[in-house]
């Protein structure tokens, strides 16, 4: 008798299952496009991924993409919705930025954010992108993103130590530990170098400055190790919990 009022009085696990999905709304889903250097293809294949999606009936929209006016790239911003950017005014400069609540008031099923470890100007929303990207995914929007290995906060002093470059913008290992994605974008050292100085990483006065400093063989080997090591402990770590 007893047990009989236990289970009628008790509440009904669909029920509150409901009840829990009203109250807090699931929330969205990260991918990052990972690399090791600007220019092995990031922003590209997060585009051809939103363009797949789109095909596929998804509602994709463009938070904010950094084309560099790669010409290739630029091409793929084609046929997508692009939301507005919000500009910051910072000592007379005018400084586009994520709009926030451009994405949450247009809310699509996935938006683009480019380049995840981006300082945002003074006065905005957020210090940081990782932040503003937070924000939209916990109210349930799908992000894609990209990320070079060289801003991961735990990895920041051996960066540093390798290639004798202080990495500035960095983002904490836990925001990308949340992520329910990451893909590898790869591209061996000497094609990138190519890339380079064909013009087709950043403009051409920039290139020969960028290779001295930074885009050196050795340098882009030790970060490429570094992206595909990351990725594989991810991998492993997955495979541990399971």
């Amino acid at each position: 008798m007893e047990y009989n009022r236990f289970m009628h009085d008790r509440p009904n696990p669909d029920e509150l299952l409901k009840n829990i999905q009203i109250e807090e709304p699931s929330r969205g889903k990260l991918k990052i496009f990972l690399g090791y250097a600007a220019g092995v293809g990031k922003t590209y294949a997060m585009l051809e991924a939103a363009h797949q999606r789109k095909a596929q009936g998804i509602d994709v929209a463009v938070g904010y993409i950094e084309t560099h006016k790669r010409a290739e790239t630029e091409e793929l911003v084609q046929g997508l919705e692009i939301l507005p950017r919000k500009q910051v005014e910072y000592r007379g400069i005018t400084l586009p930025e994520l709009d926030v609540d451009a994405v949450l008031a247009r809310k699509p099923t996935l938006v683009l954010v480019d380049e995840f470890a981006h300082t945002n100007a003074p006065g905005s929303r957020h210090p940081k992108r990782y932040q503003d990207v937070e924000e939209i995914l916990e109210a349930g929007v799908d992000v894609y993103t990209t990320l070079n290995i060289q801003h991961l906060e735990s990895l920041n002093d051996v960066v540093a130590q390798v290639t004798g470059v202080i990495v500035r913008e960095t983002v904490p290992d836990s925001a990308i530990d949340r992520a329910s994605e990451i893909e590898v974008i790869d591209l061996p050292p000497d094609e990138l170098m190519t890339r380079l100085k064909e013009g087709k990483v950043y403009i051409p006065e920039q290139a020969s400055r960028a290779i001295e400093q930074f885009f050196r063989k050795g340098n882009l080997t030790a970060l490429r190790e570094m992206s595909l090591r990351r990725a594989a402990e991810r991998v492993d770590n997955q495979m541990r919990s399971y």
